[in-house]
Formats: C-alpha cells, sequence, structure tokens
C-alpha cells in the first residue's frame, strides 16, 4: 500500500511540475491593441520587396495575396489599378513603393492601411539527391492614417511538405528524388508554394495572424481581446 502510494505522488509531483513547465514556457499571446483600435475595413497591397535572385518572384507572389486578404473581410485595392497608378507616377521599383511617406499613399489611394512585404525565399533548392521549392515572406500592417504598426508576421511553404518517399531504402529514396527534381525542372513549383505562403501569411484566424475583416461574419466576435 505504501509503494502504491508513493507512485501516485509522484506522478502527482511529475504532473505538477509539466504543467509549472507549461506556464512558464508558453509564449504570450500577440497584441492587437493598435489593429482593434484601428478597424481597417480597405488595404493596399504593396508590391512585395524580393530580397531574393529569383526573378518575378514579387509580382509571383503580389498576384495570389488578394485571395486570403477578401475572405478575410477585407476590401483590397485592385492589384492592376494600383500597379497602373504607381507607374503613371513613375514608380516601377518595389523597393522605391517601400520608399514613398505613407500620408502620400493615403492622399493617392485612401486606403485605411498599407501591407508592406518582403520575400526572404523563393525557388528551388539543389542538395545532392534532394531538391526542395521553398518561399518565405515576412510582412508588415501599418495604417496609413497614423503610421501605426497593426500587425506583423511571417510565413514559409516548402515543396518538401508533400514529398513521398516510395520505399525499397536506397533505391527508393533515389527514384523519389529524381521523380521530386522532374517535377521541380518542368513545372512552375515556386509560384505554386507562393500561393501556399500568400494563404498561411493572410488568411485570419490562425494564432498570431490578421485579425478577421469588418465583411467577415467573424469581425464583431473578435473585437474583444
Amino acid at each position: 500500500m505504501n509503494t502504491l502510494r508513493t507512485l501516485r505522488l509522484l506522478a502527482l509531483c511529475a504532473a505538477a511540475a509539466l504543467l509549472g513547465a507549461c506556464a512558464t514556457t508558453s509564449k504570450p499571446g500577440y497584441d492587437y491593441t493598435n489593429f482593434r483600435q484601428s478597424h481597417p475595413a480597405s488595404i493596399l497591397l504593396l508590391p512585395p520587396v524580393n530580397d531574393t535572385n529569383s526573378v518575378g518572384a514579387s509580382y509571383s507572389l503580389l498576384s495570389q495575396m488578394t485571395l486570403p486578404l477578401a475572405e478575410s473581410g477585407y476590401y483590397v485595392l485592385p492589384v492592376s489599378l494600383v500597379d497602373e497608378t504607381f507607374r503613371q507616377n513613375g514608380y516601377t521599383n518595389p523597393a522605391e513603393i517601400e520608399g514613398i511617406p505613407i500620408d502620400k499613399l493615403y492622399k493617392i489611394f485612401h486606403a485605411d492601411a498599407a501591407l508592406y512585404v518582403h520575400i526572404k525565399q523563393f525557388g528551388t533548392v539543389y542538395q545532392l539527391i534532394i531538391s526542395d521549392t521553398v518561399v518565405s515572406a515576412e510582412a508588415r500592417l501599418v495604417d496609413l492614417r497614423t503610421g501605426s504598426v497593426l500587425w506583423a508576421g511571417k510565413a514559409s511553404a516548402s515543396s518538401s511538405e508533400d514529398h513521398t518517399n516510395t520505399g525499397g531504402g536506397l533505391a527508393g529514396l533515389l527514384l523519389s528524388a529524381i521523380v521530386n527534381q522532374i517535377v521541380e525542372a518542368t513545372t512552375d513549383r515556386s509560384h505554386d508554394i507562393a500561393g501556399v505562403t500568400s494563404l498561411r501569411l493572410l488568411s485570419a484566424g490562425q494564432p498570431a495572424g490578421m485579425l478577421y475583416g469588418p465583411r467577415s461574419p467573424k469581425y464583431q466576435a473578435q473585437q474583444q481581446p
């Protein structure tokens, strides 16, 4: 009986220690104070600044950023109209566009907020027999009326997430790698992976992600911390 009681006591102590560890190591939630006070309804998508050597990365990601924001309840200014407006004013480089003062952006577009994006990885990397297409990006949502940063986040997606091994040890691994490399080389995998990255980065309702916009039925429920 004493042995059983001792074991139970040890189990309780272990459980308490585990809960305590979880409590001390858990990360605090994202601070949405500025986001909730701003109530942005319209968003200006700026062309992503491409920090990689992949040509076309900026517009590949930009073309897929409207969908998750619109589905999250925001009005997104038409990308083609915004692009043409920048061109008419002599701006074609995303880095130069990023440097435009926010008061000027607000005067031209009258959007509540602008989304600034940097592409950190874009393309296929080959390592021995393994190939992997990776797209990662970072974003900041800035209130064009006040200059406050409302939200910041980052996301990444990789083709290796859906790679499968055909089995058969080393031979199977080699076969799988060859098949994957053929697929990576003959299809525009980077564009597809960019779409996944965009969804992960900009879809509302994710941990530390964007809040829902006024056009979403979930908008009112999230206004309280």
